[in-house]
């Protein structure tokens, strides 16, 4: 886990801008720093590294790697090194360390540019070939690891976070307002639609894709894998549950491999909890967790997580959230982002990481993905009702709707089981209350949700979404962005290849039964998850509310918040004033007036 960055142009970086570029990403990377640069015809190539040690702690892997005209910068972890090398060996490869770098560098030599569908891991890479005369950059599938570039004339640069891009490039990219008022009014999961970043110019590479720099410093990007749903008709409710635990626990064993120590993020749901459950029952892993706790009851799941504790006997740690009597905290976490801190999850997920490196712990595990892949949020409860029409159960499980799943639920949009079978298309509850924060702009700002056709059937089409650009790919750069500041790895185990294409064959009857989401993954973790959390239907979210987090009744707080600044030229600061004055914000009203804040203070400070 690291942070690179690199230039190919005319003219070398100046000395100056290469070091402030390692400077800035120092916390991915504090045990060691280096560089390389080579003349390539009439252009510079110049590679930069950071390292965090996980894997082989000795000097003798850090980065950049070079070896017989191959020079590699590699951010990230490949799960299946040790496979791999085995392969490599046998074809007569000789290793000199026990990293996996060296084993990235020699699969490409071995495979080219197809050795990503020989790798299992996170990654963003950019190898020179120096025989081929170019340089490949590469993202994981899901883009667990950031890549963001841009091609300003004097030649392309890359970097892993926006600061050391802007670092190397000597100049800050400016604000992109319409981000800012599409993330405003219509929330998170509309940031990755439309390919705009928060920062004019500024590209990010997309998950399971290649970016090929030529010595004509031409560019091509192409796609080497994406997630899709090819359903096996006839497959029995036992054989997906079989197979989604065989490829879980692989994948649990394979992100187990560290020369470091690991913990475990634990909230109350099915998805972490399982996690932990594994590793410490399966694989024989030493867990150690950590949990935030809120006292909003809507949020609490201190219960849960209890029953994880006390069933794993894990050395567990809880944060408990307090009111924060200024936003000094909220204002650096926003600086080190380069961007809104999304959610208030993710300002509460960096204290996780903050407390995990305190306690001498550089790897940190977090159930990611796996809504996204056997289903989770609320609205899949009504997709699941329409894609049951014409099926024997159909009526069984409308029944079990009714009995389990609509006492809990509280959008009122999705307390109809007929949903979706008499409105397909409807989807006004995600970009919720969008008409009413428009009205919060000092002009309008209408852009309707759309989404993707990425599958027939209703309900994995919604969960494709979400796993490609609505959902899945916010939490990875926040994690990612929160535990490098840390300087702690970030690992998914559910976001695994095989564990993903496996899950997308499940037919949709098998996902949803007697009221329960991800029913084949509670089933896979009978006798090793403990049964209150396993057989809990609640979903609260790690999440948390304003006012749980921030004084609003202390006048500096509420005098910050409506200080002059760049975001009255965005927003009605008569509406944001009036909105503080509630006692009781609503759950959206709560979660917009976190994202103006957060939208304040990144453009004050990237001002």
């Amino acid at each position: 886990m690291c942070g690179i960055a690199g230039h190919f142009g005319p003219d070398r970086p100046l000395p100056q801008r290469e070091t402030a570029c390692l400077e800035a990403m120092g916390r991915r990377g504090p045990d060691a720093s280096g560089r390389f640069s080579v003349e390539m015809g009439s252009n510079w190539l110049t590679l930069l590294h950071t390292r965090l040690a996980i894997i082989d702690l000795d000097s003798r892997a850090d980065q950049p790697f070079r070896r017989d005209g191959l020079t590699v910068v590699f951010n990230g972890e490949i799960y299946n090194y040790v496979e791999v090398r085995q392969i490599l060996r046998a074809r007569g490869v000789t290793f000199t360390t026990e990293s996996d770098t060296e084993v990235l560098l020699e699969a490409y030599r071995a495979w080219g540019d197809r050795l990503v569908d020989h790798i299992e891991g996170m990654w963003a890479f950019a190898l020179h070939d120096a025989n081929r005369r170019r340089l490949l950059i590469s993202r994981d599938p899901f883009g667990e690891k950031p890549l963001y570039w841009q091609d300003m004339g004097q030649g392309f640069r890359f970097a892993s976070e926006i600061k050391a891009l802007a670092a190397l490039n000597g100049v800050r990219p400016s604000v992109n307002e319409e981000t800012v008022r599409r993330y405003l009014v219509n929330g998170y999961k509309s940031l990755y639609k439309s390919g705009d970043l928060f920062h004019a110019g500024v590209h990010e590479l997309p998950p399971g894709h290649n970016l090929v720099v030529g010595d004509n410093r031409g560019v091509s990007i192409d796609e080497y894998w994406r997630p899709e749903y090819r359903p096996e008709t006839g497959m029995s409710f036992g054989a997906a549950v079989e197979g989604l635990r065989f490829h879980l626990e692989e994948s649990i064993r394979l992100r187990l491999r560290a020369d470091v120590p690991i913990a475990f993020c634990l909230s109350g749901g099915v998805d972490s909890a399982a996690l932990a459950s594994f590793a410490a029952k399966r694989h024989g892993a030493d867990v150690a967790s950590f949990s935030i706790i809120d006292p909003d009851p809507r949020y609490d799941e201190s219960a849960n997580i209890a029953a994880t504790v006390r069933d794993l006997r894990c050395r567990h740690h809880e944060i408990r959230l307090e009111q924060a009597s200024d936003l000094d905290r909220f204002a650096d976490l926003v600086a080190y982002h380069d961007k809104p801190v999304i959610t208030a999850s993710y300002y509460v997920h960096s204290m996780l990481s903050e407390a995990m490196r305190a306690e001498g712990f550089r790897v940190s595990v977090s159930g990611t993905g796996a809504d996204e892949l056997v289903t989770g949020y609320y609205d899949h409860f009504n997709l699941h009702l329409q894609a049951m029409q014409g099926h024997p159960d159909r009526a069984e499980r409308r029944a079990d709707w009714q009995r389990h799943v609509q006492p809990i639920v509280r959008n009122p949009h999705l307390q109809d089981p007929d949903l979706y079978s008499a409105q397909p298309q409807f989807r006004d509850h995600i970009y919720l209350n969008r008409d009413v924060f428009s009205d919060y702009l000092t002009t309008p700002f209408d852009e309707p949700f759309t989404e993707s056709a990425l599958s027939d059937d209703l309900l994995r089409n919604r969960m494709l979404n979400e796993l490609r650009t609505e959902a899945v790919p916010i939490i990875l750069r926040e994690d990612d962005l929160n535990s490098m500041r840390s300087s702690v790895e970030n690992r998914s185990p559910y976001l695994d290849r095989k564990l993903c294409d496996f899950a997308y064959t499940i037919p949709p009857e098998h996902l949803i039964r007697d009221g329960h989401a991800k029913a084949p993954l509670r089933a896979a973790s009978r006798g090793v998850l403990n049964d209150k959390v396993r057989l809990d239907r609640h979903k609260k979210g790690f999440n948390a509310a304003f006012r749980s987090l921030f004084d609003l009744d202390n006048p500096k707080t509420r005098e910050r918040i409506l200080d002059d600044g760049p975001v009255f030229n965005l927003v009605k600061r008569d509406r944001i004033e009036a909105a503080m004055r509630e006692p009781d914000l609503p759950n959206s009203f709560s979660k917009f007036l976190f994202s103006f804040v957060s939208a304040k203070l990144f453009m004050e400070q990237w001002a």
